[in-house]
């Protein structure tokens, strides 16, 4: 790696890896669609205990926090924010968001979901809350 960024590098791997998650997501958000399950719009029925649903409810919400997550890590680094908090917090979003989806599309425990969403969550506010701290 060059550029400075050497430090980083767990944090940009998580970010590649995140880009994979939400493809894969993307890919499984189709599977079992049909004209049964699904609204004149085309997506799913609002449905928990339907597992189409819940998939494309998971990869919604990961298109919901890729913003965020992205932008939050790439300006903490690019404002040189710890290399050893930002390559933590950046981990642990992406091990985070994986728990999510295995949960949401594997299970209707809501509370568990939002539990294991909150971690992820916190991750992106921390990585703000760096960015700007060393930013200032």
């Amino acid at each position: 790696m060059t550029g400075g960024f050497d430090a980083y590098g767990h944090a940009i791997l998580s970010l590649a890896l995140w880009s994979v998650v939400c493809l894969v997501l993307g890919m499984v958000a189709t599977r079992g669609k049909n004209a049964e399950n699904t609204c004149t719009c085309g997506h799913p029925k609002r449905d928990y205990s339907n597992v189409v649903y819940r998939r494309g409810r998971a990869f919604a919400n990961a298109m919901e926090i890729s913003g965020p997550f992205i932008g939050a890590t790439v300006a903490a680094i690019l404002a040189g924010a710890d290399p050893f908090w930002v390559n933590l917090l950046a981990s642990v979003f992406l091990v985070s968001r994986i728990a999510v989806a295995v949960v949401h599309i594997g299970t209707e425990i809501q509370a568990l979901r939002s539990a294991v969403w909150m971690i992820g969550f916190t991750c992106v506010l921390g990585l703000v809350g760096m960015a700007a701290w060393t930013a200032i």
